[in-house]
């Protein structure tokens, strides 16, 4: 079901409001990604929203021909305000 979680700066944000989001297999459902997240991390989810994003174009060849990368999904996570992934974790919050 989770294909890799998704890193950037709007990702991490997120994260410290328990909010994590994955990409994940394009025929997961919602209770399928929160059962997988669960039985992966041992967190509780609270809320699954999921999202198709549509591929973006890229230009190949000498000729300028446009090809589109496939579509794929992603699903934001929200679990309980007293757990956390430690994959999302960065060290910016910490003090020396």
């Amino acid at each position: 079901m989770l294909i890799k979680p998704i890193i950037s700066e709007k990702s991490l944000a997120e994260a410290a409001g328990k909010r994590y989001t994955f990409e994940v297999e394009k025929t997961a459902t919602k209770p399928d990604v929160a059962r997988a997240v669960e039985k992966t991390f041992g967190v509780k989810v609270m809320k699954v929203r999921t999202a198709i994003m549509p591929g973006k174009k890229y230009r190949l060849g000498k000729k300028f021909k446009f090809e589109t990368r496939p579509e794929w999904k992603k699903a934001i996570i929200t679990i309980k305000p007293d757990q956390q992934i430690d994959l999302f974790e960065t060290s910016a919050g910490k003090s020396k």
